[in-house]
């Protein structure tokens, strides 16, 4: 008798202990039906920066959609594979996050962060990788204001270890902003926007990311970042329609 109630007892267990997964997993789906979704496939650059757009208009008016972070969706992005719909070169400043100032979630972006935005040869190849095997159809390099990496490069003076490399991939900028309008008070401003334009014609000029661009199958422009409305300023860019 006492066996069989063990077996009763270890049997309602095992039960309760199924019920309870069944309904975190019903609880789950139902909270991620709720949460922001975005088309499985964004094949255009332009759906793509209208995706954009949106997300930081909604960013901007405080009005961000909660994300899908729950293990369901950790689960579907293993099992399914990543599609991101646009490749974000942006700047590694704390202040700077891609997925927020847009209003992504997992699974929506492909970000390459470095200091100043500036491209080497490892974040030319990761968007090449992005392009190329991901099919992401849209490339922004993004600016934003009181840009340190600038200011240091402006400043000059001696720069320790590798950070120099940042520096002489900004110095022409400088050079070339000094040349049109010479010791101006706002110089730092037009070497930020400057610096966004150099990455985005050094992308325009790799023989990979030129064929594509030349195809139609990606579109690179540059954007800034204002730090206090959050409003992202996009360059070269057609305009579209804003959703109500």
């Amino acid at each position: 008798m006492k066996n069989a109630n063990f077996l009763i007892t270890l049997g309602l267990i095992f039960l309760a202990m199924a019920c309870n997964q069944t309904a975190k997993e019903s609880t789950e789906a139902n909270a991620a039906s709720n949460l922001y979704q975005r088309p499985e496939k964004v094949e255009s650059a332009e759906n793509a920066f209208q995706l954009l757009v949106e997300g930081n208009q909604r960013f901007v008016s405080n009005l961000t959609l909660p994300d899908d972070v729950s293990n369901l969706k950790r689960k579907s992005l293993k099992e399914n594979g990543q599609k991101p719909f646009a490749a974000i070169l942006t700047c590694s400043d704390s202040r700077v996050p891609p997925e927020l100032l847009f209003d992504q979630g997992l699974g929506d972006l492909f970000v390459i962060r470095v200091a100043g935005n500036v491209i080497d040869s490892v974040g030319m190849g990761s968007i090449q990788y992005a392009v190329e095997h991901l099919g992401i159809p849209l490339v922004i390099v993004l600016g934003h204001e009181k840009c340190g990496a600038v200011h240091a490069t402006i400043e000059g003076g001696e720069f320790p270890g590798s950070v120099s490399s940042i520096a002489r991939r900004i110095e022409p900028s400088i050079a070339n902003v000094k040349s049109i309008y010479g010791e101006t008070n706002f110089l730092e401003e037009l070497v930020i926007k400057a610096n966004i334009d150099e990455n985005v014609n050094v992308l325009s000029h790799d023989e990979l990311m030129k064929h594509s661009m030349a195809s139609g199958t990606v579109k690179a422009i540059g954007a800034l970042y204002h730090l206090e409305s959050g409003t992202v300023e996009f360059f070269d860019a057609k305009p579209v329609h804003h959703s109500e």
